[in-house]
């Protein structure tokens, strides 16, 4: 059995709700990353920031990236996976949810991230298929 863990990228790092969008774009840089989750004061996934988020969340809207923060930018219910699920379940949570990032969270710890790129390097050709077929045929007439 794949499970999340055996497909995820380690070392992901959270952005604490406090920082600003700049610093987290240049935390972006630095681990040559698209998206970061978000942490609360109690390091707990409270969203996840993407670099789209910043350049047309904040940086198309006028705003100053050093003044608005991670947590101003955290919308929605955040979507996470537990390192021992089945790669099935990693599959329906972002076709479900229609998402291309997923924290890997073990004991209320960050642990990983998995994107279409790790899908890509561990699925099978039927597997990927289905996957973008299910994503991106919705999305296209939605």
């Amino acid at each position: 059995m794949t499970t999340a863990g055996d497909i995820m990228h380690r070392g992901a790092q959270w952005i604490p709700a406090h920082e600003t969008l700049d610093r987290a774009a240049q935390l972006m840089r630095e681990l040559n990353v698209g998206a970061l989750p978000i942490s609360d004061e109690n390091e707990r996934l409270c969203g996840i920031l993407t670099d789209r988020d910043i350049v047309v969340g904040c940086v198309a809207m006028g705003h100053d990236p050093a003044r608005v923060t991670a947590g101003e930018m955290a919308k929605g219910t955040p979507r996470w996976i537990a390192s021992d699920a089945d790669i099935d379940d990693v599959l329906n949570e972002m076709r479900t949810h229609q998402i291309r990032r997923l924290p890997v969270i073990d004991d209320k710890r960050l642990v990983g991230m998995i994107s279409e790129a790790d899908l890509a390097q561990h699925l099978t050709d039927e597997q990927i298929a289905a996957f973008v077929e299910s994503v991106y045929a919705r999305s296209a007439s939605g």
